[in-house]
């Protein structure tokens, strides 16, 4: 009976020592209390991500200015509600471009520190790009839902001087809330223990108010495309059922713009489900429950899907549309005239100088003889006079 005993108090011994253990390891690796808990990257990853954001970068930092110049050299693009939403959003993907690109390089590749303040900031900036994206997204696809659904009220509905009001309310807003963390919404006990194993200093509070926010921005932008799909396929089936065995060139042409109209927006429906849902996805779990390692790099690598996107808008939204190519092809006629108009002045303009530049050669000479003649003159007369 004794031994029975002894032999159950080892064992209780044994298990009692065996769930320590565990959870000391449970707790050895959910404990972060500095920065190094945040920079999980491989080499090889670091290598990865870092050739993804030199190289969409700066194309996305191309584009966007190119398409933010198009349409401010042209005073009809300007007057337009669409290239205005477009506008915004080449702006947010500029941003875009240089805020994240700078940030998380420097965050993730070389590690810096640069203090819990200046790295809200930069936080705070891409932020503000990606909440301006998502926002100026929002707000074309609201453009093209009316311009569908409201055709007759089109003008009347959205004119230029309320998608400008649109469009300062969304940056007014997307401001606001992007420095809300350098403001003070902040993680009260910063890295010990962390809010966040995502961002350091950033509440779990704010990280489910940002990200649910963006999911519903991106579930109105899936359902105004898809409700214009819908009203699309529906008037390609009642042009088929018309005009069996009669259809007309304009009829025709009007189902291949429809065709044309399914596939881009079904195009950009995969490219937004793709780059946002993933980042999404992870910063709602992190908000949620502790995230492990491997969760953490998965994100490093989602994030980067939001860059690629700012990469692809100008290509969807803007360089797809007629009257913006026909712009941009117009000014770039006009640099090529400007510039051969410019090397045929230049060119005249060195003949000129050249023949100026002799004449004044000549002026030159022949005063520089005069001096010398009158020179001798007087030294003959004084001469004469000693």
């Amino acid at each position: 009976m004794e031994g029975q005993t002894e032999h159950s108090q080892e064992a209780t011994t044994v298990r009692y020592i065996n769930e320590s253990t565990l959870n000391l390891s449970k707790t050895g690796e959910n404990l972060c209390n500095s920065l190094k808990c945040y920079t999980v990257l491989t080499q090889l990853e670091k290598n990865a991500i870092g050739s993804i954001c030199f190289l969409a970068g700066p194309v996305t930092f191309l584009e966007n200015v190119l398409v933010l110049g198009v349409i401010a050299s042209s005073a009809t693009l300007r007057s337009r509600p669409t290239y205005l939403f477009i506008t915004s959003l080449a702006l947010a993907d500029t941003f875009a471009s240089c805020f994240f690109t700078v940030s998380f390089l420097d965050f993730h590749l070389y590690s810096r520190d640069d203090g819990p303040d200046m790295y809200l900031f930069k936080l705070g900036g891409v932020t503000m790009a990606f909440t301006g994206s998502l926002g100026s997204l929002l707000l074309t696809a609201l453009d093209r839902y009316l311009c569908i659904y409201q055709a007759t009220n089109y003008k009347v509905l959205l004119t230029r001087a309320r998608a400008i009001l649109a469009i300062l309310l969304l940056w007014c807003v997307t401001v606001l809330i992007s420095f809300l963390p350098l403001m003070g919404w902040r993680c009260t006990t910063q890295l010990d223990p962390p809010c966040s194993r995502l961002f350091p200093y950033v509440d779990h509070h704010y990280l489910a108010c940002w990200t649910g926010l963006q999911l519903v921005a991106l579930f109105l932008i899936m359902v105004a495309y898809i409700l214009i799909l819908w009203k699309a396929n529906r008037h390609e089936a009642a042009m088929d059922g018309s005009q069996i065995g009669r259809q007309t060139l304009r009829g025709q042409a009007r189902m291949r713009m429809d065709i044309q109209l399914a596939q881009t927006f079904s195009l950009i429906l995969l490219i937004l489900a793709v780059c946002w849902l993933p980042v999404l996805s992870v910063m709602m779990v992190d908000a949620s429950v502790t995230i492990s390692n491997k969760q953490q790099r998965m994100f490093a690598f989602c994030s980067t899907l939001c860059l690629v996107n700012s990469c692809v808008n100008p290509v969807l939204y803007a360089l797809r549309c007629r009257d913006l190519r026909g712009e941009l092809l117009a000014l770039l006629g006009f640099c090529k005239a400007w510039r051969e108009r410019t090397s045929e002045s230049s060119h005249r303009g060195e003949e000129n100088d050249l023949g100026a530049a002799r004449k004044n050669t000549d002026q030159a000479l022949e005063q520089s003889n005069r001096d010398t003649i009158s020179e001798s003159v007087d030294r003959q007369e004084n001469s004469i006079q000693i």
